[in-house]
């Protein structure tokens, strides 16, 4: 089993990144992949999740009318398209999956992770 994520790297702020989060070994029907995140000096925050089945997106209050979080069935990769970018957004982001049926408010319930990639928002 393994998610990969990938996409990050260095931008200006206003610009766009799509982060991409490939999944292999199992398929998405009943689990969630998040996105979360973690800046230098602070805690790992939520971001945004997708329950695959069913659709329904979760947005932390800070991305809410920027990102958009997205799955591609077919090809078991779920995306998360970050617009008009600022320096707050800087981090490494990471995508993780838990079953539908667990709490996925809690990052510690998550079954797997990605390794990170790192985006930079240069002001």
């Amino acid at each position: 089993v393994q998610l990969q994520a990938s996409g990050g790297g260095l931008v200006q702020a206003g610009d766009s990144l799509r982060l991409s989060c490939k999944v292999s070994g199992f398929t998405l029907d009943d689990h969630v992949v998040g996105w979360w995140r973690q800046a230098p000096g602070k805690e790992r925050e939520a971001v945004s999740r997708i329950f695959i089945r069913g659709g329904s997106t979760y947005y932390a209050d800070p991305v809410k009318g920027r990102f958009t979080v997205s799955v591609d069935p077919t090809e078991n990769t779920v995306y998360l398209q970050m617009n008009s970018l600022t320096s707050e957004d800087t981090a490494v982001y990471y995508c993780a999956s838990i079953e539908d049926d667990g709490d996925e408010d809690d990052p510690d319930e998550y079954d797997f992770w990605g390794q990170g990639t790192l985006v930079t928002v240069s002001s």
